[in-house]
């Protein structure tokens, strides 16, 4: 009988890593911008953030939307200084 590797449930480890095996939800988002969830929340009200789409009720994040954001977000910076 042979041992599985553990699953990587850490948000941050997903967003770093190969293409996800699930979405994020809005409290992966803040664990991973250290930022409280209300803010995730606000950020797709106003357009600001990465890119969500709802399943149902639930709000969710495709990982290579939410790097593509962070990507972005970089170039936003470099040019700005």
């Amino acid at each position: 009988m042979s041992a599985t590797a553990p699953i990587n449930t850490d948000p941050r480890a997903t967003l770093r890593g190969g293409l996800p095996d699930r979405y994020l939800t809005p409290d992966d988002l803040a664990e991973i911008f250290e930022v409280p969830v209300e803010t995730v929340y606000q950020w797709r009200k106003k357009r600001t953030g990465p890119p969500g789409f709802r399943i149902g009720k639930h709000v969710r994040y495709d990982p290579a939307d939410v790097r593509a954001y962070v990507a972005q977000r970089k170039d936003i910076d470099r040019d700005a200084a």
